[in-house]
C-alpha cells in the first residue's frame, strides 16, 4: 500500500522559500559572473564566507551586496575557515552586525584543512552558544544521524550533512546515512558539501532532502551559468520525483505492457 506524499514547502526558521537550491558565493570568476550564476540557478539563499567575501567589512573594495542586495536574497553568512568554537561564533555575531541583526546563520567548524570534515564537538559547542545568543542556526555536520539529531535538540534551524568532502565533486558517497537523518528529523535537512553535477543534486532530491546547497560544482565548471542552470532543474526534477515515489527495484522482469486481455 502506498501513501501520497505531501509537497509541503520550504521554510526555515519561519520564512517560506521557493527555492530547494542554495548557492554558495565565492570561486567566481568576478561578481558579475556570480550574479548571473545566482540568477541562473533561481536560488533565493546565498550563503557568503564572511572571512572570505567582503559584505561591507572593508568599505573601499566592492561588495557582493552591490550585485546580490538583501531586499531580494536571504543572504546566508557561513563560518568557512572557522576551526574552533570561539572563532565560529565571533564570527558570525560580526556578520549579524553586518547584517542590520539578521539571525539566519549558517555554522560550521572544520576539523582539520585537508579535508574541510566538520569537527562535531566543537560544532556542537558552538551551536549551543548561538541558539542561546539568539540565532537561528543552520548547521554543517557530519552524515552521522546521532549527531544530526542531537543537533536539532538543541534548536538548530535546519541540518545541512555532507554528501561527500567540501568541493571534492564526488557527490553522495553513503545515501543510507541521509536516509537515516531525513527520516528523523522534524527540521528541513539539506545535503552540503560534495556535489559535483546535477544528476548528484537530483539523487539528494529523490533520497527526500529539503534542499541542496553548492558552490564549487557550479564555479568550477567549464560554465558556470549554464551548470547553475542545470542545477536549478536538476533540483526540481529529484524532488518531482520524490513526491511520486518510484517503482520499487526487483530481481525479475515485468513486461511493460498487460498480458491480461491480448488480443493473441
Amino acid at each position: 500500500m502506498t501513501t501520497e506524499r505531501e509537497d509541503r514547502p520550504l521554510i526555515i526558521a519561519g520564512t517560506e522559500y521557493q527555492s530547494r537550491l542554495l548557492v554558495g558565493s565565492g570561486k567566481y570568476r568576478d561578481l558579475e559572473q556570480t550574479r548571473e550564476a545566482t540568477v541562473a540557478a533561481a536560488a533565493e539563499i546565498v550563503t557568503v564566507a564572511i572571512r572570505r567575501v567582503n559584505i561591507g567589512q572593508d568599505p573601499n573594495a566592492p561588495s557582493l551586496l552591490d550585485v546580490l542586495p538583501p531586499d531580494r536574497y536571504t543572504i546566508l553568512p557561513n563560518t568557512a575557515g572557522c576551526y574552533n568554537a570561539k572563532d565560529a561564533v565571533y564570527t558570525l555575531q560580526l556578520a549579524r552586525e553586518l547584517l542590520g541583526g539578521r539571525k539566519l546563520v549558517k555554522l560550521e567548524v572544520l576539523g582539520d584543512e585537508r579535508t574541510l570534515f566538520p569537527n562535531m564537538p566543537e560544532t556542537l559547542a558552538a551551536a549551543e552558544t548561538l541558539v542561546r545568543d539568539g540565532f537561528d542556526v543552520m548547521v554543517y555536520c557530519s552524515d552521522d544521524p546521532i549527531q544530526a539529531k542531537m543537533l536539532e535538540e538543541i534548536g538548530c534551524v535546519a541540518v545541512m550533512p555532507l554528501a561527500s568532502l567540501i568541493g571534492s565533486g564526488m557527490g553522495i558517497l553513503n545515501p543510507w546515512n541521509l536516509s537515516l537523518i531525513i527520516e528523523q528529523a522534524k527540521v528541513p535537512v539539506l545535503v552540503d558539501a560534495g556535489v559535483g553535477t546535477a544528476s548528484d543534486a537530483a539523487i539528494a532530491m529523490e533520497l527526500g532532502c529539503d534542499g541542496v546547497l553548492m558552490n564549487s560544482a557550479i564555479a568550477h565548471a567549464q560554465d558556470p551559468v549554464r551548470m547553475a542552470r542545470a542545477m536549478r532543474l536538476a533540483v526540481q526534477a529529484g524532488r518531482e520525483a520524490w513526491l511520486a515515489g518510484r517503482m520499487p527495484r526487483k530481481f525479475a522482469a515485468s513486461p511493460s505492457s498487460p498480458m491480461a486481455g491480448r488480443l493473441a
